[in-house]
């Protein structure tokens, strides 16, 4: 007897499929990488994955893999991005110019890769505006970059698109314009008991291309519902980190599975650590130290005291800010950036001590600055600081200090 058989069509990819799917792409990178949370094995598995549905966003965060010393893995994880984007672009040492053209005649945008980021951005690399200008830029939809195209008195003005995925792999660190835009992976030199598979590119690179044309299918099945949509976030993020993880979000959502629970903790936990980050603003890291180590517990303070005891900090910058030390005329510029609580630029006040009138500066003044921009002061850290005061015969008062 012949029994019929019935061919049944290949089921359509579900949120359960996508969860997998992502699942898999995390297992290639744990492969060939090192990452130092398990948190940024999400954001970038999660990245991978938004590359492909581009056109459902109205913003894409950077991705910079930042590292203080060679030899930390930041090239292997940007080959492996390589291997799962679509229509990858190695632009080392590109000009701007050349990512204006990349980017608005290729019929699909690129994915433009940066290795050595810090040769454009260091302290050597010249003046490099317009490429600053072409990242930020490039972060929301809509935004274009104008420029003069032509010869001589013949030129017309023509805007360039420059809206497009970025990732970026470099030394030290990035412009704050920049870092504010990213997802920031702090990359790390391996231990002895951390190990990795060899990258081979001929080898391996096809296995990750299989990953990435199934990333491309999935996007377009589930494009609909990630187009527009706009996630709930963690309470603690807003604004512009907001705007950088909201597409990672509309990801992990449509895959489903455990995706959106991992994503949101990762979220939470990088925003957290840029937010700690010491290097994302001098300004900053000047408010965060008069409050937990100059004027703690003080009222007020001549600026000669302010600058001595900044000077006296430890792994601090203000004893040699480019070959000089901190200026009273510094000190000024960069706290008349920040407001007081009556909406008055922080400036020196007169401080009266020992029958002398000195210029310096209240704490009170400085409350509005902290409470807005500073993270929260860690315990420990302040008791140990007084204490120090203490030992130095330093004891905090209400007076001038």
């Amino acid at each position: 007897m012949t029994i019929a058989t019935q061919t049944l069509p290949a089921p359509t990819p579900t949120a359960t499929d996508g969860s997998r799917l992502l699942d898999e792409v995390e297992s290639f990178h744990r492969r060939f990488n090192v990452f130092p949370t398990e948190a940024a094995y999400v954001a970038v598995t999660l990245w991978d994955a938004h590359a492909h549905l581009l056109d459902c966003f109205d913003s894409t965060p950077r991705l910079a893999f930042l590292s203080p010393e060679p030899g930390s893995g930041k090239s292997r994880a940007l080959e492996i991005v390589e291997t799962l984007v679509p229509q990858p672009l190695v632009a080392a040492n590109a000009s701007a110019p050349v990512l204006f053209r990349a980017v608005s005649t290729l019929d699909t945008r690129p994915t433009i890769l940066f290795d050595e980021v810090d040769t454009i951005f260091g302290p050597k690399a010249g003046d490099n505006e317009p490429l600053r200008g072409f990242l930020n830029a490039g972060h929301h939809r809509g935004a274009g970059m104008w420029r003069c195209v032509g010869d001589g008195t013949n030129q017309t003005v023509q805007e360039f698109p420059s809206f497009c995925v970025v990732a970026m792999a470099g030394l030290g660190s990035l412009p704050d314009t920049i870092l504010t835009r990213s997802v920031i992976i702090r990359m790390r030199r391996r231990a002895r008991n951390e190990r990795v598979q060899p990258f081979r590119r001929r080898l391996h690179a096809p296995e990750g291309h299989a990953l990435r044309d199934r990333l491309a299918d999935w996007a377009d099945s589930v494009r609909h519902l990630v187009d527009g949509v706009f996630p709930e976030m963690p309470d603690e993020v807003t604004d512009r980190p907001a705007d950088v993880w909201e597409p990672l979000l509309a990801v992990a959502d449509a895959a489903g599975g455990a995706w959106p629970a991992r994503a949101r903790a990762a979220c939470a936990e990088i925003v957290a650590a840029s937010k700690q980050d010491d290097k994302g603003s001098i300004g900053i890291r000047l408010l965060t130290d008069l409050r937990d180590h100059v004027l703690n517990g003080i009222e007020r303070l001549p600026t000669i005291s302010v600058l001595d005891r900044l000077y006296a900090l430890e792994e601090a910058p203000w004893a040699d800010m480019g070959g000089k030390p901190l200026t009273s005329r510094g000190l000024a510029k960069m706290l008349g950036e920040y407001m007081t609580g009556d909406n008055k630029p922080v400036e020196p006040r007169n401080i009266k001590s020992g029958g002398a009138v000195l210029k310096g500066y209240y704490a009170a003044d400085l409350t509005d600055a902290w409470a807005r921009y500073c993270p929260p002061p860690h315990p420990l850290r302040i008791r140990y600081f007084r204490y120090l005061r203490y030992l130095a015969g330093q004891r905090p008062s209400g007076g001038s200090g």
